[in-house]
């Protein structure tokens, strides 16, 4: 027991060489910059534009989830049923993303995007005239969910490549239709990975900075892009660091309150 800890210390070593030392620089000049104090957390909470540009960061973090969520089941759930040709080719749409950079990903939805783009071009063919997408909060929305839908489909596909589909004939050989045998035994199996990917979108969301300000227009503004203007911009790195530990902290507290009610849930569904 007692090497296999020791085995652990340098790999614990560098993750506090490359994340530790950096969060705690951060932390100690949130509170000594320009003096010790909580005049930088006084300035964060006592300005309306930071609390509501916070709001707005969970706001869409919590729209991506859900998007990526929707879209990534059906495309898990596929990637175990197709034969295994045909899942190669889907793994395959999954990865190919990852080589590809995140800014020439986010250059393409503003083409898309755009009001003479090829999407707005179709909405209006279908009878949709005044739709609005690019510098918006829903092209943002649609920008995230694009960059990460591939660490929804992941964990959901590790998940769902361990359950026996024999289950749902079972089910429905005992007289229960489709759609109840996969809710009641499908599902309640697959929450797991539905958890972990979302934890993983979420948390993501909730720090990015590329997308929403290339997609995004002022009342789409997310934290991070905050916190680039105050420290790259006005050099204040006091309160750009305040910004990132609120950000950081309200992120632990949400997760907190959140994994008891989910923990409670899955053990309910399994338990049906």
């Amino acid at each position: 027991m007692r090497q296999s800890v020791w085995l652990a210390v340098p790999a614990l070593l560098l993750l506090f060489a490359v994340m530790g030392y950096p969060l705690l620089i951060i932390v100690l000049r949130s509170f000594e910059d320009p003096q010790w104090g909580f005049q930088n957390y006084v300035w964060f909470f006592s300005t309306p534009v930071n609390l509501t540009v916070l709001q707005r960061t969970f706001t869409i973090s919590a729209w991506v989830t859900v998007v990526c969520v929707i879209c990534a089941y059906p495309y898990a759930y596929a990637m175990t049923a197709v034969g295994p040709r045909l899942r190669l080719i889907l793994i395959l749409c999954v990865l190919v993303p990852f080589w590809v950079s995140g800014v020439v990903r986010t250059l393409a939805w503003v083409v898309l995007l755009q009001d003479s783009g090829v999407i707005n071009t179709i909405l209006k063919a279908l009878g949709f005239s005044s739709v609005k997408l690019i510098r918006t909060q829903t092209g943002v929305v649609i920008g995230m969910a694009q960059v990460l839908m591939p660490f929804m489909i992941l964990p959901l596909y590790s998940v769902m490549k361990g359950i026996d589909l024999r289950l749902l004939q079972a089910a429905r050989s005992l007289g229960a239709r489709p759609g109840k045998a996969f809710f009641d035994v499908y599902l309640p199996l697959s929450l797991p990975g539905v958890y972990a990917g979302a934890i993983i979108v979420f948390i993501l969301s909730l720090g990015f900075y590329i997308t929403p300000a290339l997609l995004g227009g002022p009342r789409s503004t997310m934290l991070s892009t905050l916190v680039q203007t105050q420290v790259l911009s006005l050099l204040n790195w006091g309160r750009g660091g305040a910004m990132g530990v609120v950000l950081l902290v309200s992120t632990f507290i949400l997760l907190a309150l959140a994994a008891p009610l989910m923990r409670q849930r899955y053990k309910k569904a399994a338990r049906s």
